[in-house]
């Protein structure tokens, strides 16, 4: 039996399966079989030299973009529009027959923008040259889907479902997990937010379908969210004349003290904002770099702070009208001097 026919009875006893509390571990495991096996349709066949033109490129610039259509919609024609790069176009299909990589240049960045060759429907199961050309997909920071206007609706449909087949969930964000495969010790489950959709047993379960059975597995939602909620901000300290120091923040809220300067500075000490004549600050908060700030001046998560005291006063007058000396106070106290010699 070969994989598609894997493929097509899984998710025929999945239609089969009602989906209930008794039932959703052993869903779970058909899915992770499903993915399994839908991962091999994108590896070479088994016994190939691997000879022939290939399909991937050396990856350049600050972002990729793959462009996925079906044969003959104009990606060749975008391709060259948006990169000056000549890409063959015909009113044929299949003119395009391996990855034709451009490049373009937008706000000071450079875009890496790659030319497909079409994919047909059952791409997802290795028809046509989809295997290729999905894989070098799953290398795109941004799938853009070039669509014929003049088709249905369902043009879209059928590509977004060939994508996701492979586990391209598109307009999605990840899943947060962090998942780091360890020679011994078993499996190290870690949560930190409440598990909506799988739990633990599961998780041990599709790991176990990948023979994977040491491994340190987190599922990290929760300190991100408790970030935003607290509302803490962190504030830099920057000594006259030296680099900031960015390895211990001062940290403020608006709930515990404020995050104006002068809570900042009562912060680091109590005593210190009748010392303060202004600050410098860097940041968000500012208006410009550096800006004069006073006491009331709130700041902002990340903001670099200088503190420029007040100088001490002389007593005694200025000038040539200080009478400052350094002489003792009292004449008792003055180093009396050998008396003369007669």
């Amino acid at each position: 039996m070969g994989i598609i026919e894997k493929i097509k009875e899984i998710e025929a006893e999945m239609a089969r399966t009602q989906k209930n509390k008794a039932t959703e571990y052993h869903l779970g495991q058909l899915k992770a079989k499903i993915a399994k096996l839908r991962t091999q349709l994108l590896e070479p066949p088994k016994g190939s030299s691997g000879a022939g033109e290939g399909f991937e490129v050396t990856k350049y610039g600050h972002g990729r973009v793959a462009l996925i259509g079906f044969p003959s919609v104009g990606k060749s024609t975008l391709l060259t529009m948006l990169t000056g790069t000549h890409s063959e176009a015909a009113s044929y299909e299949f003119t395009t027959l391996t990855c034709i990589p451009g490049i373009i240049h937008y706000n000071d960045t450079k875009i890496q923008l790659l030319d497909l060759p079409g994919i047909i429907e059952g791409a997802s199961e290795g028809k046509g040259r989809g295997r290729q050309v999905i894989a070098v997909s799953k290398s795109s920071d941004i799938v853009l889907m070039v669509l014929d206007a003049s088709k249905s609706e369902g043009h879209r449909q059928i590509l977004t479902k060939e994508l996701e087949a492979v586990g391209l969930r598109l307009n999605k964000k990840p899943p947060q997990i962090y998942f780091k495969k360890k020679k011994t010790g078993g499996i190290s489950f870690n949560s930190t937010a409440p598990l909506t959709h799988v739990d633990e047993k599961l998780c041990y379960q599709i790991l176990h379908e990948y023979k994977i059975h040491n491994a340190e597995l987190n599922l990290d939602r929760l300190l991100a969210r408790m970030w935003d909620e607290m509302g803490l901000i962190r504030v830099y300290t920057k000594p006259q004349g030296q680099q900031p120091d960015f390895t211990d923040p001062v940290v403020l809220s608006v709930d515990r003290g404020g995050c104006t300067v002068e809570d900042f500075c009562n912060h680091i000490h109590r005593n210190l904002v009748k010392d303060v004549k202004y600050v410098l600050v860097w940041g968000t908060s500012a208006r410009h770099y550096p800006q004069h700030c006073g006491l009331g001046h709130v700041l902002q998560d990340e903001d670099v702070v200088q503190i420029v005291k007040k100088k001490e006063k002389e007593d005694g007058g200025r000038g040539r009208f200080k009478s400052h000396t350094n002489a003792p106070a009292r004449i008792s106290d003055r180093e009396k001097k050998a008396p003369l010699k007669t």
